[in-house]
């Protein structure tokens, strides 16, 4: 009680600067300006000050007498920056062979824990990436996904990458979540589908260090001998294969994105 009869008797005064305190008990100790202060910023007179209050709304004003840009989307689909955080792709060696080793970095550098990687061991018969381990089960849930790119620094291997595209929508729960079929790059002319042996003489140093510019005729060879039907074996490419490197869930984004476009474009 006799604290707060204290307060209410504190009379204020100044503090080391010279500035008038608020009295104790009135709203907190406040420092106002003492009587001799003088603002540095100049104030505006004659024409400057009589425009200064509406001198807020000129990028408004000028705005309003600039011709209206809008984006005729999806009929014209906008371009992105370079460097746009879109769909994550997991890329491919120049031979074909997976970059990915199912270390699941990304997963634990993912903020909104939409990545689930499950990693095993390659073996002679079925080398699917340099080294021991590749990723066998790789999901990505596009519900959770803040495309923050997180993962991609995490990548040892530059395995993981972000594309400009920017066009993920499905009608269902269990459609947003991507699978490793739907995620890998597709193949270019000259890449084996997995799995296939690394270049002989080569280890995974080799393929971390770039040195690996393509596929051998010893892993054609291996790829014909196991898989004589791979429609990436040149022989097959040249007699029209077609190369299924496209998952269900990739597919049926396809599939809506194409509609959406189609009811977009109807006028």
């Amino acid at each position: 009680m006799a604290d707060r009869d204290e307060r209410q008797n504190d009379p204020g005064g100044t503090d080391a600067a010279g500035r008038q305190v608020q009295p104790a008990g009135t709203g907190g100790d406040v420092a106002r300006p003492a009587e001799g202060y003088r603002s540095m910023i100049e104030p505006r007179t004659g024409v400057a000050g009589a425009l200064s209050p509406v001198g807020g709304f000129g990028v408004t004003l000028s705005n309003m007498f600039r011709p209206t840009v809008t984006e005729q989307y999806p009929r014209e689909q906008p371009p992105t920056k370079p460097r746009y955080h879109g769909r994550h792709q997991l890329n491919r060696y120049a031979d074909g062979l997976e970059r990915c080793i199912g270390c699941e970095l990304c997963a634990w550098a993912c903020p909104a824990d939409a990545i689930y990687v499950e990693g095993a061991e390659n073996t002679p018969d079925a080398q699917f990436s340099p080294g021991e381990r590749y990723g066998r089960v790789y999901q990505i849930n596009y519900l959770r996904c803040i495309f923050c790119g997180l993962c991609i620094e995490a990548c040892p291997t530059r395995a993981l990458t972000m594309t400009n595209e920017y066009e993920l929508a499905g009608p269902t729960r269990a459609g947003m979540i991507w699978e490793k079929q739907d995620l890998l790059a597709p193949l270019r002319e000259g890449q084996l589908s997995t799995p296939h042996p690394m270049v002989e003489g080569t280890t995974d140093t080799e393929y971390y260090r770039n040195e690996v510019t393509g596929s051998t005729q010893a892993q054609v060879d291996w790829v014909a001998e196991h898989r004589p039907d791979d429609p990436t074996l040149p022989v097959n490419a040249a007699q029209g294969a077609t190369v299924p490197d496209l998952g269900e869930t990739r597919l049926a984004q396809r599939a809506i994105t194409a509609a959406a476009h189609k009811q977009g474009g109807a006028r």
